[in-house]
């Protein structure tokens, strides 16, 4: 699996992807930033989760530069051990959250993403 960003005709790079860039143009290829570390911008630990998500849970807001250009995250976190400045790397997990809990029917989405850990 890939975590997917969007790279349009100016250069600029989204994550997530969006199917409209600067000015309209569409996606010229795609990155996977998997392949990429970035570094820890400002984190949170929030006890307060909705439901089927772990508690508590680590969240950051993580930049990865690709090719010079800035891509900024949201993303769950591995540990709470990290500080702003840290190094991450994006770790594939199978569930981000309990598929039974809340809600939505578990078949209705997929439930894999991406947390971050720390290098």
């Amino acid at each position: 699996m890939t975590m997917e960003a969007m790279r349009y005709e100016d250069g600029t790079i989204s994550y997530p992807g969006h199917p409209r860039g600067p000015g309209g143009t569409e996606p010229v290829e795609t990155v996977d930033l998997s392949e990429y570390t970035a570094e820890v911008i400002t984190w949170t630990t929030s006890m307060a989760t909705p439901p089927g998500v772990r508690e508590p849970n680590h969240l950051a807001i993580v930049e990865f530069d690709v090719d010079g250009e800035s891509v900024r995250a949201l993303g769950q976190l591995t540990t709470g051990d990290v500080e702003t400045g840290d190094e991450v790397q994006p770790v594939h997990v199978d569930e981000l959250r309990e598929p039974g809990a809340g809600i939505r029917e578990p078949e209705s989405q997929e439930w894999d993403g991406y947390r971050f850990d720390p290098v």
